[in-house]
C-alpha cells in the first residue's frame, strides 16, 4: 500500500495563476510569471501592432505590454482598480507584460486535474488544455503560442 509521500511524488502538480480576462478565467503557468504590478501609464509605441498598446518603465527596466483582449479579438480592456500587469519572462533577458482584468489565486493542479487540447504544438492554440479545480473550470493558458505570434502578424 502507497503512503500520502509516493502519491505526492507521482502526482507532479504545477502551479498557475488564475487570471480572468473578459469574464473567462486562464491559468498561466507560475515559472513564467516575474512580477504583478497594478495597472500604470502605458508609453504609446508608434506602427506596433493594434495588440501592443506600448509599454511601461518598471524600475528602469522597459517592458513592452500586450492587452490579451486585443490579442484573443475581445473588446477593449476596460481598465479597473482590479487591472494588473503580470510580467513574464519567458526568456532571461526578455520581459513582456500582459494586462489581465484581474488576479484571481494560485492553484495546483496536476495532469490527472488537466484535459488537453487535441494539438498543443499547433501556433494558433492560444489554450493548451482545461484544468479542473474546486472553484470550477479554468483554460489553462499556451504562452508560448501567444507570444510566438507576436512576430508573426
Amino acid at each position: 500500500m502507497a503512503d500520502a509521500a509516493d502519491f505526492t511524488n507521482n502526482a507532479k502538480l504545477t502551479q498557475y495563476i488564475g487570471v480572468m480576462i473578459n469574464n473567462e478565467q486562464y491559468g498561466i503557468d507560475i515559472s513564467f510569471v516575474d512580477n504583478i504590478v497594478r495597472m500604470q501609464r502605458i508609453t504609446r509605441v508608434p506602427k506596433s501592432q493594434p495588440f501592443f498598446p506600448g509599454v511601461i518603465n518598471l524600475r528602469g527596466e522597459i517592458i513592452p505590454v500586450m492587452s490579451l483582449r486585443r490579442k484573443f479579438g475581445l473588446e477593449d480592456d476596460v481598465f479597473t482598480t482590479k487591472t494588473r500587469i503580470l510580467i513574464l519572462k519567458p526568456e532571461p533577458q526578455a520581459s513582456i507584460g500582459f494586462i489581465v482584468d484581474e488576479v484571481k489565486e494560485v492553484l495546483s493542479l496536476s495532469e490527472d486535474d488537466i484535459d488537453h487540447v487535441s494539438n498543443p504544438d499547433d501556433r494558433n492554440t492560444y489554450v493548451t488544455g482545461v484544468g479542473k479545480h474546486a472553484k470550477g473550470l479554468i483554460s489553462i493558458m499556451n504562452v508560448p503560442a501567444v507570444l510566438a505570434e507576436k512576430e508573426a502578424t
